[in-house]
């Protein structure tokens, strides 16, 4: 038997995305202590860690394949509640169906034996290998399968990003200041 093949989510997108978080979230206390909201800074940091806990609870997910299945899973400290997983048998994969998306991409669901449908994880490190073991153990073709969003989209808004914390650095430096 050999080992399974795990696939994380990509860094790039990892990193992306927890940096666009702390971004969109970090001057908020600042501003509410500087305006004088409402709302105490301290709750926001409280809701801000908790926040920052589920996302990145939420971009831990792995991805498994071994001779028997494929399957979605999330480490032990994500409780099932918030994040399940999900595992389908090889020989229960009769097809990979696409979909279309709101945005006019396209996005892949294994459909098993019983016509349920699963999510093909499409932002993992290696998606080719990751395709390419799909079709060694289903048979199914997937040449034509690509992920739906190309690493040079993430790393443009990984630049957007950086630059919304410059941003961001410059207004809890002039919150401070008052």
């Amino acid at each position: 038997m050999a080992s399974p093949s795990v696939f994380r989510l990509s860094p790039l997108i990892r990193i992306t995305l927890l940096s666009l978080y702390v971004a969109l979230t970090v001057p908020l206390p600042f501003l509410s202590e500087v305006t004088n909201a409402p709302v105490p800074p301290a709750l926001l940091w409280v809701g801000i860690v908790i926040g920052l806990v589920a996302l990145y609870a939420a971009l831990s997910e792995r991805v498994i394949l071994d001779d028997q299945e494929i399957r979605v899973a999330y480490p032990n400290w994500v409780p099932q509640f918030f994040r399940k997983g999900w595992s389908l048998p090889w020989s229960e994969v009769q097809e990979l169906k696409p979909r279309t998306t709101g945005q006019g991409g396209l996005v892949y669901y294994f459909k098993s034996n019983e016509g349920k449908a699963y999510l093909l994880p499409m932002r993992v490190a290696g998606f080719s290998q990751l395709v390419k073991q799909v079709q060694a153990k289903t048979g199914i073709d997937t040449t034509d399968v690509y992920p739906l969003a190309q690493p040079w989209m993430y790393f443009i808004l990984l630049i957007f990003t950086l630059l919304l914390l410059l941003v961001d650095a410059w207004t809890i430096a002039t919150a401070l200041q008052q």
